[in-house]
């Protein structure tokens, strides 16, 4: 594909991504961390496998750069998941 075809799916995919993600209801917030959650772990197994089989020096770095930042999705996710949880719990169900 061409640079200009390629950026054109990033920005695309970029602006549907912002559209969808402002017009979801707060109370499905944690619903939607969760799928989010599942995706990046998919994006960890692609840029694993990238980083495997990439043939030279810019696509190791590329996958690199994808594992970092889905590995830094799925820990914040599950962070953010967790704290939505614990607003739902009464006072006397506290942890220990």
């Amino acid at each position: 594909m061409e640079l200009v075809q390629l950026l054109f799916i990033f920005t695309l995919a970029a602006f549907l991504g912002y559209q969808l993600i402002s017009k979801v209801p707060s109370q499905l917030h944690t619903p939607l961390m969760s799928g989010s959650n599942a995706i990046s772990g998919i994006t960890i197994v692609g840029a694993i496998l990238s980083l495997q089989l990439g043939q030279g020096e810019l696509s190791q770095w590329i996958g690199f750069a994808a594992l970092v930042l889905a590995s830094i999705n799925v820990v914040g996710g599950y962070v953010v998941t967790d704290r939505m949880l614990e607003m739902f719990k009464k006072k006397g169900d506290q942890k220990e």
